[in-house]
């Protein structure tokens, strides 16, 4: 048990610091825009797409999803070969060992929404938490897409599907028969990432949130210091 211990320790700080890399901020930099002086000042997909435009959205949509998914696959190999001798299904969150699966997502989700690098601030853990969640168990990763395009095309408003997709997360581990020790370090991603959407959430229920729409370069005028005083603005949360 001590050695899953710290194998786990080690999984969960590996899992932090790569997906803590802010890969919206590194890409927008590359345009020469600083991210977090524009819209909402989020990193993620959502404001670098309303401030640089929809090919450096896909970079960082990529980049966020990628980190998530090797992360957790990477570590949950780690985990296999030094306490279940290489036996990956172990690793299954429908086993008795699921727990350390579901705390390796959990820690996928905090090291990008509490970046270390940008002193514990981040983006919304929403991307990270699809690519993460296609290494926990894949059809809980394609629930929380389909949950999430239900809310957000019909409505345009991404925090809309942003939100419900994250409330769905214990809900599908639930469905999909993770194990009830599995379950709780769902919860706490829920509330990491409500937390990380508060000022979507209550934009929304005050109807001040808007509609999602790509930076277009003729208006680039506004340049990379036009920061709303009313942030949020484009209905964003998918970082």
């Amino acid at each position: 048990m001590s050695l899953l211990i710290v194998s786990l320790l080690v999984g969960m700080l590996v899992c932090y610091f790569v997906c803590g890399i802010p890969f919206g901020l590194l890409i927008a930099r590359a345009k020469d825009i600083d991210v977090r002086s524009v819209g909402s000042g989020n990193i993620g997909t959502t404001n670098v797409g309303r401030a640089v435009g929809a090919s450096a959205a896909g970079e960082t949509l990529a980049c966020d999803a990628l980190k998530g998914f090797f992360s957790m696959m990477a570590c949950r190999e780690l985990v296999a070969a030094l306490c279940f001798g290489g036996d990956f299904s172990m690793t299954r969150p429908q086993t008795s060992f699921g727990w350390v699966t579901a705390l390796l997502y959990l820690a996928c989700i905090c090291g990008h929404v509490f970046s270390p690098y940008l002193r514990f601030h981040g983006g919304k853990g929403i991307a990270v938490g699809f690519g993460a969640g296609l290494g926990l168990a894949w059809p809980l990763a394609l629930g929380l897409l389909a949950v999430f395009i239900a809310f957000a095309v019909p409505s345009r408003y991404v925090s809309a599907g942003s939100v419900a997709a994250d409330i769905s997360v214990p809900l599908w581990g639930l469905v999909l028969g993770f194990t009830p020790a599995s379950i709780p370090p769902l919860v706490v991603v829920t509330c990491v990432v409500a937390w990380a959407h508060r000022e979507n959430i209550t934009k929304l229920l005050h109807g001040r949130e808007q509609k999602f729409a790509f930076h277009h370069d003729d208006s680039r005028g506004q340049g990379p210091t036009d920061k709303k005083s009313d942030t949020g603005s484009g209905g964003g949360a998918l970082s």
